[in-house]
């Protein structure tokens, strides 16, 4: 049997992230710390403790295992679990709210009105979902680069038909052969 570095291990194994805490049964030590809700019951025998608990119909749940004695708690643990769980949930929620994202919208000096229109409608729905929005308005060839004011006027358009929804952070500018703006939402 060789070494594989690859291995990693059981795949029944517990998650090392997940917090496990014993309950009842599984505590094996003699004495523990108890608190119930915000009361502080004491140092007792881990017997009398779990059946202050079953009497109760709740657990005895070891919170902080690695103190002397271990503190326990007196709670419902699956509610518990369950509390654990929606924080969890709505602390990655949030997290993923607090991403603004950058859309782009690729736009040519020959577009017609409505797809004109149609690209502020879809700029709209981005800054409303608190997204960041940058236009490029690419010119190709000689000719289209000779009428660079028809660009300017069209990122005019598209910012004022944007003004309700978005502020203006890179106002229009030529890079090369391209007009750049971008807006943030309000």
């Amino acid at each position: 049997m060789t070494f594989n570095p690859n291995y990693k291990g059981n795949k029944f194994q517990r998650n090392p992230d997940e917090e496990r805490h014993r309950i009842n049964w599984q505590i094996k030590v003699p004495t523990v710390r108890v608190a119930k809700g915000d009361v502080q019951l004491g140092i007792m025998d881990t017997d009398t403790a779990r059946n202050l608990a079953l009497n109760d119909g709740l657990d005895l749940v070891e919170m902080v295992p690695d103190s002397r004695p271990p503190v326990c708690r007196i709670m419902d643990y699956s509610r518990f679990k369950y509390e654990q769980k929606l924080k969890k949930k709505d602390v990655a929620k949030k997290q993923r709210e607090s991403v603004v994202q950058l859309k782009e919208i690729r736009l040519r000096p020959a577009i017609a009105e409505h797809d004109t229109e149609t690209k502020i409608n879809q700029a709209k729905k981005f800054l409303e979902e608190g997204d960041k929005v940058q236009f490029n308005l690419t010119f190709r060839g000689q000719r289209e680069l000779c009428h660079k004011d028809k660009g300017f006027e069209l990122m005019q358009k598209i910012i004022k038909g944007l003004e309700d929804f978005g502020i203006v952070d890179k106002f229009p500018k030529m890079e090369g052969n391209r007009i750049i703006c971008s807006l943030n939402p309000k």
